[in-house]
C-alpha cells in the first residue's frame, strides 16, 4: 500500500509526526476520484520521504468539515504542519508530482515567517464593536 488512510484517530499524529503529507479528499461514490486513486498511488512511490495518505470523506465527515472540503478530490500537501498548497479537482500525472516537488522544496523558515506575521496581524485587530 502505497498511502494512508487518515481517520479522526490518527489524523493529528500523522501530520504533526511527518515533514511532508500530501492528503488525497476522497469518496467511494466519486468517479473523478477514482480516476484519481491510481495517479495517486503511482506518484506517491516516487517520494519517499512524503507520506501520502487518503480521507475518504464519507466516514470521516468530521475532517471534511473542518478543512471545508466541498469538492471532491481535494488535495491538500502539509509541510511542517502548514497546509502549503490546497485544490479542488484531480490532477494529471505530471502535475501532482509538479505541485508534490515544489511543496518538499519550499523554504519553510519563510513560510513559519508569514504565518507567524499572518497571526500576529489577527491578533492586533480590534473586535468589531
Amino acid at each position: 500500500m502505497a498511502y494512508v488512510e487518515l481517520t479522526k484517530e490518527n489524523f493529528e499524529e500523522v501530520i504533526t509526526s511527518n515533514d511532508t503529507v500530501v492528503v488525497d479528499y476522497w469518496a467511494d461514490w466519486c468517479a473523478p476520484c477514482k480516476s484519481f486513486g491510481p495517479i495517486f498511488e503511482k506518484v506517491s512511490e516516487d517520494f519517499p520521504g512524503a507520506v501520502f495518505a487518503k480521507v475518504d470523506t464519507q466516514n470521516e465527515q468530521e475532517i471534511a468539515s473542518w478543512f471545508q472540503i466541498r469538492s471532491i478530490p481535494t488535495l491538500m500537501i502539509f509541510r511542517e504542519k502548514v497546509i502549503v498548497f490546497s485544490q479542488a479537482g484531480a490532477l494529471p500525472e505530471g502535475a501532482l508530482r509538479e505541485v508534490v516537488n515544489k511543496a518538499e522544496n519550499q523554504d519553510m523558515e519563510d513560510v513559519h515567517k508569514q504565518v507567524a506575521q499572518q497571526q500576529a496581524k489577527k491578533e492586533n485587530q480590534a473586535p468589531p464593536a
